[in-house]
């Protein structure tokens, strides 16, 4: 106890020490009082390295598919000072810049997008204290970037696959909390994520896969807009509820194109549409239409939308949305309690701090049942 009180007295008798030094006491105290309260600190990111920066950072950017979006979900977006050119431009669907679009007043730090080179000149011209990054750069690049710009440079993480969430996010919203003050924050987002998750897998787990059935989803984007043999293995609003993926079957993850003749041997039960792409099979239901009336699903009117997720790598809280629809049209009994669009801004509100999902049906139809020919 001593020994605390002496270090307490020390460090007032240096403030007062400051401040007979100058007229400007005010402004010599906050500098003492600033510098207690940040500190150099090491961290270990998703690319296993270890980076040395002062916390909590003042100025961010965040580059690669994903890293911003990280950074809005631990409300850490008065801190981003420049942001990617792909960001500025119209995005359909991708939720975090709907719910800051002031974000895209903010000067460029490049090009940006999944397959580009970082630029270096751009990064360094608006000073951030820290480089986010996301599934661009590994660890070898990551230390280049580094090494190039003169700032910390930490690498983010989705998941260790393709297609599903998994601790790496989790670890990468608490390790971006860590580095921009918001720990409580970050904390937060992640007991939420696996709330909705725990909450999706107990309304169906008790359901054997025999008495489930049979679904597939089509016209997923990617790289691009596809028609009704794009789709994705492992999609992860099935796996969030456990649903019965015809394309599972194959043994493979994330996005593929498949063989059209394929989808009439497993011909599912419900088929649900991504919004993006919708048009497209519109087009080729003109031009096969015995195709798609074969089908078990668009016979029995059991075609639904879904808002895609998959923009600029996974919007999660659309794809939570989407989960908690899906379930609600496949698993009702399980579901009777969800409103689906209560649901959607729920998860908007909580992770963006804004209802989105009047925007989204404005901008891509939202929810609903699909009638293909008309």
């Amino acid at each position: 106890m001593r020994k605390a009180t002496a270090v307490v007295l020390v460090l007032l008798m240096s403030v007062l020490l400051l401040a007979g030094c100058s007229g400007t006491t005010s402004s010599k105290e906050a500098a003492v009082l600033a510098t207690a309260q940040v500190q150099k600190q090491k961290i270990t990111d998703l690319a296993g390295r270890e980076v040395e920066m002062t916390l909590p950072v003042q100025r961010v950017v965040a580059i690669g598919p994903g890293a911003l979006r990280l950074v809005t979900y631990d409300y850490g977006t008065t801190l981003v000072v420049g942001i990617e050119d792909i960001e500025k431009k119209a995005s359909p669907g991708r939720s975090y810049m709907m719910a800051y679009p002031d974000l895209k007043k903010l000067p460029s730090i490049g090009q940006g997008g999944p397959d580009t080179v970082p630029n270096e000149e751009s990064l360094v011209s608006v000073k951030p204290d820290v480089i986010l990054v996301s599934t661009l750069l590994d660890k070898e690049k990551a230390d280049q970037l580094q090494a190039k710009t003169g700032i910390p440079v930490v690498v983010l993480s989705y998941s260790s696959g393709t297609t599903s969430f998994d601790d790496n996010l989790f670890r990468s919203l608490i390790l971006v909390g860590t580095i921009i003050g918001k720990e409580k924050r970050a904390q937060d987002v992640v007991a939420y994520l696996k709330q909705n998750e725990k909450n999706l897998a107990k309304r169906t787990q008790d359901i054997p896969d025999g008495e489930k059935a049979k679904v597939y989803v089509g016209a997923v984007g990617m790289k691009g807009i596809h028609g009704i043999e794009s789709s994705q293995a492992q999609y992860p609003p099935f796996v969030l509820i456990g649903a019965k993926n015809v394309v599972d079957e194959t043994g493979k993850s994330g996005s593929l194109m498949i063989d059209k003749e394929k989808l009439i041997s497993w011909n599912p039960d419900f088929l649900f549409l991504d919004a993006l792409g919708y048009s497209l099979v519109q087009d080729d239901y003109k031009k096969n239409p015995a195709f798609y009336q074969s089908l078990r699903a668009v016979k029995n009117n059991q075609v639904y939308s879904q808002i895609p997720y998959n923009n600029y790598t996974a919007n999660i809280d659309t794809a939570f949305a989407d989960a908690y629809f899906v379930g609600k049209i496949i698993f009702p009994k399980q579901f009777q309690d969800i409103d689906p669009i209560k649901k959607s801004d729920e998860i908007y509100q909580f992770l963006l701090g804004k209802p989105l999902y009047a925007e989204m049906k404005q901008k891509l139809g939202g929810f609903k049942k699909l009638e293909l020919g008309r």
